[in-house]
């Protein structure tokens, strides 16, 4: 529900209405604007009746909201959410945004020579598996601490914000003390326990979309981030699974400007996952960033056939580097920075 109140409501008035909606267990949110204030009431306002908030003077008009989602509904918060990353700013009219780096962590050493150079082709942050979720338990599983350890020490060396996947929330306050932007992976989507917990940080999230998640759903993962109190999330679209077998995943690119109209929040984009082959990563790309997403997360590695997980999906520096040089001019043509 959104209640527009009158320009010139008393203080007095707003605080009797306020404390009205408190006794019913519902959650205002105020949004300050220069000619109204505009309240967004979250809760079960099914048993509210319109009319009686009308009877109020102080209120000009009410609008329920049909979407189950209250706090990531533009509705409630016209303006673009930015994203401030370690100094990098992700979302509206900010600069379209580059994470690079490989699936997995497999010393200190490539860390860092691989996060030097992904600095050196134009990314802003760094990305690194240190937990990996793996389909087989016999699989590579990370290095663990020591890889979030390692990651720390590349982004001293580069001064680069860094990026990796929380799987569990006994490991958050490692991450919250190490990691600039927590990646909430996309098994875990809708691991809610794991949702709520990260909600209680003041880090922001990457929330990866679910690989049979409607966008919807998506939407309502980010909800329960922020009912537990972090507003600081990014959404990215990683693909989704699909009856279709020449692509890892199938890239829903059409998800970009539905977040945009339906969310403020800032969207980014996983060539890398979706495609699952490096020849394609550049070709969706360059779509991603005419579709208007905020960023795009690829991995890198400089040896890909020698990679510990994932090296078909890996770029090279060389390709991107001419990668970014391409983004940058569609980036251009839709009146974006990049």
């Amino acid at each position: 529900m959104i209640i527009t109140m009158k320009k010139d409501a008393s203080a007095k008035e707003l605080e009797r209405l306020r404390e009205g909606f408190d006794e019913k267990g519902l959650r205002v949110n105020v949004i300050e604007g220069e000619e109204y204030n505009v309240w967004g009431i979250v809760g079960d306002t099914a048993h509210i009746n319109d009319r009686d908030i009308l009877a109020n003077r102080c209120v000009a008009n009410v609008q329920r909201v049909s979407a189950p989602y209250k706090l990531a509904n533009r509705m409630f918060h016209p303006e673009d959410t930015v994203v401030d990353v370690g100094g990098v700013k992700v979302g509206g009219t900010s600069p379209i945004v580059v994470i690079g780096g490989p699936c997995s962590v497999e010393n200190r050493d490539m860390i860092c020579r691989i996060g030097e150079e992904v600095r050196e082709c134009g990314a802003q942050m760094i990305r690194g598996g240190a937990y990996k979720p793996r389909t087989s338990p016999y699989a590579f599983q990370g290095l663990g601490y020591e890889g979030i350890l390692d990651m720390a020490e590349a982004r001293n060396r580069t001064g680069l914000p860094i990026v990796s996947e929380l799987m569990s929330a006994d490991k958050i306050d490692e991450f919250v003390e190490n990691v600039d932007l927590i990646q909430i992976g996309a098994r875990n989507m809708q691991n809610f326990d794991l949702l709520k917990a990260v909600g209680h940080v003041n880090k922001p999230i990457l929330l990866k979309r679910g690989m049979s998640a409607t966008i919807e759903e998506w939407i309502m993962s980010a909800e329960y981030i922020m009912a537990s109190g972090n507003p600081n999330v990014i959404l990215c679209e990683r693909g989704i699974r699909t009856f279709e077998k020449y692509t890892r995943n199938t890239m829903d690119l059409a998800v970009v400007p539905i977040i945009k109209e339906r969310t403020h929040l800032p969207i980014i984009i996983d060539p890398s996952h979706a495609t699952g082959d490096w020849k394609l990563i550049e070709s969706v790309s360059l779509a991603a960033v005419a579709a208007g997403a905020d960023g795009l997360i690829i991995e890198v590695h400089d040896h890909p056939d020698q990679a510990w997980s994932d090296g078909a999906q890996c770029l090279k520096p060389e390709k991107f580097q001419e990668l970014i040089r391409k983004c940058r001019k569609v980036a251009e043509a839709v009146g974006r920075q990049m």
